[in-house]
This record gives structure tokens, C-alpha cells and sequence, in this order.
């Protein structure tokens, strides 16, 4: 592994490019009026800016931590059309998910968004029976157009020829279906990054300090800089609220009577090392409502999730003892104890979902998006998840459009007349991707195989990039820490392209240094050391 003393002035900062200063940003954001304001960078946030942008309005993204730093990337990292919905009757909501899911793969994000097909066990004595799951699957599928194939139900035996770690002792049948993942992180910063070349200007670290009115209007936001404590203020036509866990904060921050609008429930996920090929993920149900899974992720084992009711302070949640016990309990339902043990848990970490306000427990709370106005003018969002974040993007700017007034329609071009399938930046086939980078370099500089795989499919063709700093300083190729795929290009990268700011944002966020359980005490330093040139 290369020392910083090694990782060369590739490693200070670039005089321009796409990241800019700071203090340049900040002047920008306080010396102009800007048609939409959004306040938060998580999944809301971020498609709402892109698509604002795209329709033409000045428009300016604020968070008080990094980009998807709280709830939008501590997901269960799916891309899905939501099989458990079936049972409540929502077929429209499926075949909706669905498509997105389609178009995510497909059109928008092939680089970012993988196929995963899904085991669904079924056991004696378990919660459903295996004519219903098989049933359920085949109707998934068809709703999806089997575009992912046929759902099926197959035997135990070929199921654990695939899945060695699948526990079989009263194993009835296993269901098929096919779904898809991602890397929640790198799809947020992708969609920030398109936000930016779209026109938007975005800050993290941020925070708001209070909002400003005109005529009792909300008008604009004041802030605070996380990093240096500079105080400064944007104003705004429009203010939008996308805070997720902390939007009835800032709602009472617009009108201190503001009644509660959300519950949150915590979902909590553990990371374990993988000690078997995963040819599938698993999905096993727990009750009527909940399911456990089991997925192969980022070369890791990825375990949950809880649903339980959260009313602490949002910037606390973690994943407790208990959750963690409760998701090992879950996971063995149909994974083998040797693969559950607590020394292969590289990290464990908790989220919050976003749920309208009302009776009857978590479970079975519906998962939907709510656009509602306040008594100042300020819009607020809450709910949603990643499979749908394009089409929330658009709700939200079709609102926009039908504000009173048309105060910002003239402004606005109308979404008909806009491409429906944008896609990220970096878009491109991950295979060609990998392979140039392992055949189009510069004598003397060779890439290893793992990590120009994870190039490919986390910065699809802007691994390009990263590749032209290596070819330039060989030391920047050198990995972060021996046992991960991440080299310092990646790390000067963030930095520089990507608004990485702090340790967390560069190792949790735009890499995968910490959920490998690979964020040690020297490779912190290093990269601090990196961030402050």
C-alpha cells in the first residue's frame, strides 16, 4: 500500500474543474435569487434538483451533511418492484415499480444498477405456503413483462448447489424471481453530478439555520457552513423542504404550530464477509408482512432489515446490539450458522423511513410519497424510496408547475417536452468499460482486474478518468488498503469531482472502504492528509 508521503501532487487540488471552491460556491448561492431552493441531498432532494434543472429553473441544493449522508445510503441497496406488496392488493404500485426498475437498468444507469436474482425459501411451518409463493412470483414477474424471466419454483437440492450457505433442513421449495441492485452512494452522487451539468449549483455540509420570509412568504433559507462556520443566505422564489427524517423540523422552523406530518420507523442492516460464491440473494419471509434478506453486495454479505419505530433524535440512529442480534436471529432462518458468525461482521449500520403520520404499526404502513405546503409557502416532501426516485423527481416539478399563480410555470419548460430516460453521467456497459481498462493503458501501467471492475461499475465510463491519474502518477493506482479493490486516484477523485469533503464522505459514500470493515486508523489519516491539500 502507498503512503501519502508516495501519493504525489495529482493529490492537491486542480485549479478548475468540476468541483469548485467553496467560498466560490457560497458567493454564488448568496448573490443571486434562485427559482427553487431544495433543502436536503438525499434521494428526494437530488432527483427533484436534476429534474428541476432539467426543466430550466435556476435552481440550488443545500444539506447539512454530505449527499445522501443520513437515510438515502443506509438503504438495503435494491432496486425492486416490490414482491410483498402483492399481498396488499397493489398491483398498480408494482407494475409502477417496476418500470422504473426497467427503465433505472436499462436506460438510465446500466452502469450502476445490476440484475440479482432472488431465492425465496420456503419452509415447513413458514408464514406461506409454496403454491402461493409460486403463484406470487409468476405474477411478479408477469408484471415486469418477465423481463427478468419467468418466476418459478425449483428444488431445495438445485437451490444449495447454487447458494452453498442456504440452509436446507425443512426446506419445502424455493421460489424464483428476479430483481436488481445498486450502490446507493454512487447513484446519489451520480445524480448530484447530473444535477450540476444540468445548471444547478449544490453544497453539502451546509446547514440550515433559519429560513427568510418576505410578506410571511418563505422566501429563502439562512445557513451555516459545516466545515469553517461562515454564516451566509440564498434567497429563493420557491423553498422546497426534502429533509426526510428532519422535514417536521424545518417545518416548524416555517410556522412553530406545524402539527407532526411523519413517523419514522429504523431499519438496521449488517455487513458481513462472504465464505461462499452467492449465485443469488435470498428473501425469506418472517411473518405475514416482513422478510428477511440475504444479499451478495460489494463482494460482501449483506443482511436485514428491521422495521421498528424510531422517535429519538434522527442523528442518532445506529444499529443497536439488539438489531443486530434480532437480524442474525432472522438471517438463519435460511442461512447456515457458519455464515452468521459476529467475527465476519465488517459493519453494521441503521436508517430511517420516512412513513405518513397514523394508526397501526410500521409493518404495515404504506410506503408513499407526500407532497404538502405549508402555511408559509414552503413545499415539503417526505417518503419514497431509490426504485422510484425519477418518477418522484417529476411529481414534485408537476406540483411546481400547478403552483398558484403560476408562479414559476412561465419559467419552467413542461416535463412533456423533456426527455423521459436523462441518463447519469458515466453511463455505459460495465464489461466494455472493465475491459478497456485492463487492455487501453499506458505502457507500464497495469490495473488489477478487481479493481477495474469496481471502476466499471461504480463510475461506469467516467473510470476513464480515474484511469488518466493513474497513468499520470502510477502511485495514485496503488490500492487504499491491500484487502480493497479502491486505489488513491479514487480518493483524489472524490475530492476533486465528486464534493467529498471529509473522511466519511470519501471512505463510507464515494467508496467502499468502510462497509469492508477496511477504515482503519492509518488509511483515516491518509486520507485526511489527502483532503486538506
Amino acid at each position: 500500500m502507498t503512503t501519502l508521503q508516495s501519493v504525489p501532487e495529482p493529490g492537491t487540488r486542480p485549479a478548475a474543474g468540476p468541483r469548485q471552491d467553496r467560498a466560490e460556491t457560497r458567493d454564488r448561492l448568496s448573490s443571486a435569487t434562485y427559482d427553487l431552493l431544495v433543502i436536503g441531498g438525499g434521494i428526494l432532494g437530488t432527483s427533484v434538483a436534476w429534474h428541476a434543472a432539467q426543466s430550466g429553473l435556476r435552481v440550488a441544493m443545500v444539506d447539512a451533511g454530505d449527499f445522501a449522508g443520513a437515510t438515502s445510503s443506509a438503504s438495503s441497496k435494491l432496486v425492486h418492484g416490490g414482491l410483498r406488496y402483492l399481498q396488499t392488493g397493489a398491483v398498480k404500485l408494482v407494475a409502477e415499480n417496476h418500470h422504473e426498475r426497467r427503465v433505472l437498468a436499462k436506460d438510465v444507469a446500466p452502469h450502476l444498477v445490476n440484475p440479482l436474482t432472488f431465492y425465496l425459501p420456503v419452509y415447513k411451518g413458514g408464514p406461506h405456503g409454496a403454491a402461493k409463493l409460486g403463484a406470487g412470483v409468476f405474477a411478479y414477474s408477469a408484471l415486469s413483462a418477465f423481463g427478468d424471466g419467468v418466476g418459478r419454483v425449483i428444488s431445495p437440492a438445485r437451490a444449495a448447489a447454487d447458494n452453498p450457505a442456504l440452509r436446507t433442513e425443512n426446506l419445502k421449495a424455493v421460489a424464483v424471481f428476479g430483481d436488481h441492485q445498486m450502490n446507493d452512494s454512487r447513484v446519489a452522487v451520480m445524480t448530484v453530478r447530473a444535477a450540476v451539468e444540468s445548471g444547478a449549483v449544490v453544497l453539502n455540509h451546509a446547514e440550515v439555520t433559519g429560513l427568510r420570509f418576505t410578506h410571511g412568504r418563505v422566501s429563502g433559507a439562512e445557513l451555516r457552513d459545516g466545515l469553517d462556520g461562515t454564516e451566509f443566505g440564498v434567497d429563493a422564489r420557491i423553498v422546497l423542504n426534502a429533509t426526510g427524517p428532519w422535514v417536521d423540523h424545518l417545518r416548524r422552523m416555517e410556522d412553530s404550530g406545524a402539527a407532526p406530518s411523519i413517523r419514522l420507523s429504523k431499519g438496521a442492516h449488517v455487513v458481513l464477509k462472504r465464505k461462499a460464491p452467492w449465485k443469488a440473494a435470498m428473501s425469506t419471509p418472517v411473518d405475514k408482512y416482513r422478510i428477511t434478506f440475504a444479499l451478495p453486495w460489494e463482494d460482501q454479505l449483506l443482511l436485514g432489515t428491521t422495521d421498528e419505530a424510531y422517535e429519538g433524535d434522527p442523528g442518532q440512529v445506529r444499529a443497536t446490539e439488539a438489531d443486530i442480534d434480532q437480524i442474525l436471529e432472522e438471517a438463519a432462518f435460511s442461512v447456515r450458522d457458519e455464515h452468521l458468525s459476529r467475527d465476519l461482521i465488517t459493519y453494521a449500520y441503521a436508517g430511517l423511513r420516512v412513513l405518513p403520520g397514523g394508526p397501526g404499526n410500521t409493518e404495515s404502513a404504506k410506503r408513499e410519497t407526500v407532497v404538502t405546503e405549508g402555511r408559509g409557502g414552503m413545499l415539503s416532501v417526505a417518503g419514497g424510496k431509490w426504485t422510484t426516485y425519477r418518477h418522484i423527481g417529476r411529481t414534485v416539478i408537476n406540483k411546481l408547475a400547478k403552483l398558484p399563480g403560476g408562479a414559476l410555470a412561465d419559467d419552467m419548460e413542461p416535463l412533456s417536452r423533456l426527455p423521459r430516460r436523462v441518463p447519469l453521467p458515466g453511463i455505459a456497459n460495465p464489461n466494455a468499460v472493465a475491459h478497456r481498462l485492463l487492455v487501453d493503458r499506458e505502457p507500464g501501467v497495469r490495473m488489477d482486474p478487481l479493481t477495474a471492475r469496481q471502476l466499471a461499475t461504480h463510475y461506469g465510463s467516467l473510470s476513464f478518468e480515474i484511469a488518466r491519474l493513474v497513468a499520470e502518477d502510477p502511485a495514485l493506482g496503488e490500492r487504499i488498503h491491500p484487502d480493497g479493490p479502491e486505489i488513491w486516484a479514487q480518493a483524489v477523485y472524490a475530492r476533486d469531482h465528486e464534493w467529498a469533503e471529509t473522511v466519511d464522505d470519501v471512505l463510507r459514500r464515494r467508496t467502499t472502504l468502510t462497509i469492508r470493515g477496511l477504515d482503519t486508523d492509518e488509511v483515516r489519516a491518509r486520507v485526511e492528509e489527502l483532503l486538506r491539500r
